[in-house]
């Protein structure tokens, strides 16, 4: 730390520091919390911020700061002021850090402001500024404001009253002994991972020792947000690691509970399947309609207005939020349940709850959709075309395709074929000729629903379609097989997939974009999995062969999506966020 003389002296030190280095600027008047300058000055996933006298700037935005420097250096010495004369500025924007925060977003670069809420940050001026600060200051604890901001605003019931009241305490330890949040999150992992075996043996003991292990897994998994939040340590790597291990841990536990049940003589990886696809199509539901949604101008929807008056009766809120049954109140269910029942009533559970959760949402996003009249932006119908992961063989049909117009002709085709495919591999004879036919008709189909920019009301519901699509087509045909460990094999391969469509979401909503195209067109997009699978199911009918090519898919699709995942998240360009979590 270094005290600068004045505006130029600033601006002399500041550009001997070393171009890889954040710096910081604050008002030698400043009074305010730590915590408050904790959170100006220390966030690493903005270029810059300032709270009222104080300014940090990252590397990336050193240049801008140094120049915006220079012009207030200039300005305030020739006593010309920053802002225009009848702009009336806030106070915070006449110190130095405030004029400088002006200048740099005048000249484009963004500038964060964090609420601040109770705390204090200051500069005063006069002495009887000086006392309303320090009394401001002596009236908060910023360290129970501190523990409070680390728990998510918005979170479950479960969550919220079970949870969060004592490990944001074992944030705050884990934070004064230096361990990270990557630490924690692996540990989580770790703990969900030998909840998983501890199910797998197949025994009461067993079963009891995994419940329990699995709420530590979750009281773990709530304190790494709470430890990113508490010291605001958020990075590249915690994004992957948060994003991706939720999803890891989730379906390792139904794969262990699937292996115990099959040692107690009860074969349930037809249902443990179902409930990962099940799943993972509500994620998708979530997704999809909150990308369309993003940046669309619209009026309110009578749904809208609803949804925001129930938010306002207390009851109602946490009512609306156990409904959907978010990733709290499911562990909670699934640990209570394997620890007292079997698995088969553990996976009914949870299909059951599942599928009430996804029509209630579903049913809610249809009707705010089809009540307000909304202008998507090429952004949305961008992110909508990533999201439904469209291969060679479809955008091959798009490109020859004309566009099909109407304004639910998108999720009507999407729709349709993703009914001749599920309906196809259900009630036809397996490894018939004719579900071949229908895999053919269902890539025509996929091709023709993204031949036109996603923009409808419903467009939304596209990628959902898809994912059912395949998902279950795999689910189905596996099972239909009655050849021995094709359910399992299909799991690995739907959990693979599946990851790559949970990368995409992770990258879209850093603002990064979807994974690159060549990675698509190597592992086929959904249509051409869906066919290959197809095709595997007609050419090995109840042979082991099936199985066998099952599993070579599921390994190939794993590794080459796994290795660009991990080389994504690790590089520089990857967004440097950690990921709130989703309700459902």
């Amino acid at each position: 730390m270094q005290t600068a003389a004045d505006a130029g002296d600033a601006a002399t030190l500041l550009a001997a520091v070393p171009a890889g280095r954040r710096v910081a600027l604050v008002d030698p008047r400043f009074v305010g919390h730590v915590h408050a300058l904790r959170l100006g000055l220390t966030d690493p996933r903005f270029p810059a911020a300032t709270v009222p006298g104080a300014l940090t700037a990252q590397p990336e935005a050193r240049g801008a700061l140094l120049r915006a420097l220079h012009r207030t250096a200039a300005a305030v010495g020739a006593g010309a002021p920053v802002v225009e004369p009848d702009a009336d500025p806030a106070p915070e924007d006449r110190t130095v850090p405030g004029r400088i925060a002006v200048a740099l977003e005048a000249e484009g670069t963004a500038v964060q402001r964090p609420a601040l809420g109770s705390l204090v940050a200051a500069v005063p001026t006069d002495p009887e500024q000086q006392a309303a600060a320090e009394a401001g200051l002596a009236s908060v604890d910023d360290e129970a404001v501190r523990l409070r901001n680390a728990v998510k605003a918005h979170d479950g019931f479960f969550t919220t009253y079970c949870i969060s009241p004592y490990s944001r305490y074992i944030a705050r330890w884990c934070a004064r002994r230096n361990l990270t949040p990557n630490q924690v999150t692996t540990a989580s992992l770790i703990t969900a991972l030998i909840a998983a075996g501890s199910a797998a043996t197949g025994t009461r003991g067993g079963y009891v020792a995994a419940g329990i292990l699995l709420l530590v897994s979750f009281v773990l998994d709530c304190t790494d947000g709470q430890l990113a939040r508490y010291s605001l340590q958020y990075s590249t790597m915690g994004a992957w690691l948060d994003a991706t291990f939720d999803r890891a841990k989730e379906y390792a536990y139904y794969a262990g509970l699937a292996i115990g049940a099959v040692r107690g003589g009860d074969d349930v990886w037809a249902l443990a399947l179902g409930a990962m696809v099940l799943q993972a199509c509500r994620h998708v539901v979530d997704f999809s309609f909150n990308e369309a949604n993003h940046d669309a101008v619209a009026n309110t929807s009578p749904t809208a207005a609803l949804s925001d008056k129930l938010d306002n009766v207390g009851w109602t809120v946490w009512v609306r939020r156990m409904i959907v049954l978010p990733i709290g109140e499911r562990w909670a269910m699934i640990a209570v349940l394997t620890a007292l029942t079997t698995p088969r009533v553990v996976f009914y559970a949870l299909l059951v709850g599942c599928s009430l959760a996804a029509c209630y949402t579903t049913a809610g996003r249809l009707l705010r959709s089809l009540t307000r009249r909304a202008s998507r932006t090429d952004r949305a119908a961008r992110a909508l075309a990533d999201l439904a992961d469209s291969g060679p063989l479809a955008q091959a049909v798009a490109a020859v395709a004309p566009g099909l117009r109407g304004a639910f002709t998108a999720p009507a085709v999407a729709l349709l074929g993703t009914l001749v495919m599920i309906g196809g591999a259900l009630f036809l004879p397996y490894g018939s000729p004719l579900t071949v036919a229908a895999a053919a008709v269902y890539v025509v189909l996929s091709g023709l629903a993204v031949a036109r920019p996603l923009k409808g009301a419903l467009d939304w519901l596209v990628p959902p379609f898809f994912r059912a699509a395949e998902y279950v087509t795999i689910l189905v045909l596996a099972a239909r097989s009655d050849v021995p460990h094709a359910v399992p094999a299909a799991f690995g391969l739907v959990s693979a997939v599946a990851y790559h469509h949970y990368d995409t979401v992770y990258r879209i909503r850093g603002g990064t974009g979807a994974p690159p195209q060549w990675l698509v067109r190597t592992i086929g997009g959904h249509e051409g999995r869906t066919a290959l699978v197809v095709v595997l199911a007609a050419v090995l009918t109840h042979t082991s062969g099936f199985t066998t090519a099952l599993t070579a898919l599921a390994v190939a699709v794993a590794l080459v999506v796994l290795v660009e995942s991990i080389r994504f998240w690790v590089s520089s360009s990857a967004p440097a966020v950690h990921d709130e979590g989703e309700l459902a």
